[in-house]
């Protein structure tokens, strides 16, 4: 049976293989990230499931789903190193980090203008979700567990992000990157 977050997990195909990881020694940064990272993935969930009440398309529906097991991943990881969890008793738009809270105030602002809008709000989140991974790879994150779901969290954003961006292409949108180089982001959509 297991919690909530080992529920999750083991949904989206990761629980095996995080358990054959060992529980490695914290640093005040990873604690940080695990903090923050938990809160931008319900900003990515909140954001989504809150314009799939104004549009019916494919990638609020199914995005939403996979955001919550980024949530559930990176829970587990809060539960593991028994790291109080930032979501605990939020309603759905409510943070605790007041950076988060502002951004998705306005990506729910925005994304209501009309579809195109709130597909480009979907992509520029899988953006941030992008370089903020790679940030903590790169420059705070050697525990392996960590390093693991991280890595599966962006590849988990990269393919959000080419579902928004071939979404838009249907309205003949061309999506230009708002974050990411123009050519890691041609890296990714390519």
């Amino acid at each position: 049976v297991g919690t909530e977050s080992e529920q999750g997990v083991r949904q989206s195909g990761m629980m095996v293989q995080l358990k054959l990881l060992p529980i490695e020694a914290l640093s005040i940064e990873e604690r940080e990230g695990l903090i923050f990272l938990r809160e931008e993935e319900k900003l990515a969930r909140d954001v989504y499931n809150y314009l799939h009440e104004y549009y019916n398309l494919n990638v609020f529906t199914n995005i939403p789903k996979s955001e919550q097991q980024h949530m559930d991943a990176v829970k587990f990881l809060l539960d593991r190193y028994e790291i109080n969890d930032p979501t605990e008793g939020k309603a759905s738009g409510e943070f605790n980090n007041i950076e988060l809270q502002d951004l998705y105030d306005n990506l729910v602002i925005k994304g209501k203008e009309n579809e195109v809008e709130a597909l480009k709000v979907g992509a520029f989140i899988e953006e941030v979700d992008i370089r903020d991974l790679i940030n903590e790879l790169d420059e705070r994150v050697d525990n392996q567990d960590i390093e693991f779901v991280y890595n599966n969290l962006l590849k988990g954003s990269k393919n959000h992000l080419r579902a928004f961006t071939g979404v838009l292409k249907t309205y003949g949108i061309l999506y230009s990157p708002v974050i990411l180089e123009q050519d890691f982001y041609n890296g990714i959509i390519k």
